[in-house]
């Protein structure tokens, strides 16, 4: 859908009540939650140029300036703050009175990456969806970051570093424990853990986080890049899959194949757990209050992700430090 050029356009502080059209304040509101024309524009799904002409006309209109203008972005003057915070309510209440007037819908859509839906989510999903048909229950997999806004997203699951920013509820779901795994065919001919020097042998799946440096490096493992194999891949589902086949070590977060060591489809190959790198978050747009299906879905996520924290919490491993700890 291509973005609008701009706001329909109304006539400011016309007929008798002097209110601004609602345009003009939406585009207010948003521009000021983002502190950024670009990103209201986004949600909006119209251009950056519409956002700052309906600010620029609100501004005029009421005679006052909103917003100060600088090289590094927006930010509000004292009266632009505090009427803000004014709309920002007046919009909260239309919503909120809206909604009394509409049965809600039991819809919940998750934003989530494609490796943590395929060899997470979607198999342990069957637990939640058999005591929660009537939940409609949507899974967006993609890698980038969507907007709670104008995507329509109520959840997300995250790899990154608390804090994420005021407006989310953020709860801790994984912490991350990396773990060097391959097929047991792949091993069969030498015992576990294998050596420094088998491990020089084998071929290492890669994926974009690139673990394997730091990993080799805390090993003691020198990189020959002139004699190592190495297989490159653009999600971790994919070297993990590469690994069932038999194509090499990769290294995976524990959680994500649990299944699969427990079923002896993988092994782990090196002694060790690589921590500190960045963990998984569940996020929620803050609210008050949120649709029921929402804080259903939240709830199981949690319960599943706290039973893994504490299943990771108690295992007898040699944690393998990752740089900076």
């Amino acid at each position: 859908m291509k973005k609008l050029c701009k706001l329909t356009g109304e006539k400011l502080l016309s007929g008798s009540d002097d209110l601004p059209p609602m345009n003009a304040l939406r585009a207010f509101e948003a521009a000021g939650r983002h502190l950024n024309f670009r990103a209201a524009a986004d949600e909006l799904n119209v251009t950056q140029g519409a956002i700052a002409q309906q600010v620029r006309g609100l501004e005029a209109a009421l005679g006052v300036r909103l917003f100060e203008r600088g090289a590094r972005g927006v930010s509000f003057t004292s009266m632009g703050h505090g009427y803000h915070q004014e709309v920002s309510e007046a919009f909260a209440r239309l919503r909120a009175a809206t909604l009394l007037l509409r049965p809600e819908e039991a819809r919940v859509t998750i934003s989530v990456t494609p490796t943590f839906a395929s060899r997470w989510l979607i198999p342990n999903l069957s637990q939640f969806t058999a005591l929660h048909p009537e939940i409609d229950f949507r899974i967006l997999s993609t890698e980038r970051v969507l907007s709670f806004h104008s995507d329509g997203i109520d959840l997300a699951v995250r790899q990154g570093r608390a804090p994420f920013g005021a407006q989310l509820d953020v709860d801790l779901l994984f912490r991350q424990s990396i773990v060097a795994v391959a097929s047991p065919e792949l091993v069969a001919s030498t015992s576990l853990p294998i050596t420094k020097s088998n491990l020089d042998q084998l071929s290492l799946l890669h994926d974009t986080h690139n673990l394997w440096p730091d990993f080799l490096k805390k090993m003691g493992v020198k990189s020959n890049a002139k004699i190592r194999r190495n297989l490159h891949f653009s999600q971790t589902s994919l070297s993990v899959e590469a690994a069932l086949a038999g194509q090499g070590v990769a290294l995976v977060s524990q959680f994500l194949i649990a299944r699969d060591l427990k079923s002896g489809q993988l092994v782990q190959v090196v002694d060790g757990v690589y921590t500190g790198v960045e963990d998984f978050y569940l996020l929620a747009r803050k609210a008050e209050s949120r649709p029921p299906a929402v804080d259903l879905v939240r709830k199981w996520l949690m319960s599943l992700g706290d039973a893994c924290l504490e299943l990771s919490g108690s295992a007898r491993m040699t944690a393998v430090a990752s740089k900076g700890q």
